[in-house]
């Protein structure tokens, strides 16, 4: 029963992660094309930075206690790099900069959505590869 707890909260961390990154996409593209103003575009991207941070933490605390030790070495470097740029105070987007750093933005939210469809292909592999060790 733990496992399958462990695996419906892995999927929901990963699943939330991308609705985040996607929300943050949709609000760079959006400002991209002038639908919306630089201020709203990063006053609603900020306020999800820090849970997007907070989720990535939960769920490499959560791998780790379950002992899935390649999923956990895996998704590793990404909460080294969200708690780089917390830690150097980059990871908030400012409204002044906001148009000269605007494929940049784009581009690193791009590498974090197929990171965590990498990962997300990994914890299916996972899930499947742990199921049918049950059934031998």
């Amino acid at each position: 029963m733990a496992e399958v707890l462990y695996w419906i909260s892995t999927f929901i961390l990963i699943l939330t992660l991308l609705c985040i990154l996607g929300y943050q996409l949709i609000l760079l593209v959006d400002l991209e094309f002038d639908y919306i103003n630089p201020y709203d575009s990063t006053s609603r991207i900020n306020q999800v930075v820090v849970p997007e941070f907070i989720i990535q933490g939960i769920f490499c605390f959560t791998n780790l206690i379950a002992g899935h030790w390649f999923i956990f070495l895996v998704s590793l470097p990404f909460l080294y790099y969200d708690l780089r740029l917390y830690s150097r105070k980059e990871h908030l987007a400012d409204v002044t900069e906001i148009y000269n750093k605007l494929s940049g933005e784009k581009k690193k939210r791009f590498y974090k959505v197929a990171y965590l469809i990498v990962v997300f292909v990994m914890s299916v592999i996972s899930l499947v590869w742990t199921l049918t060790e049950d059934v031998h």
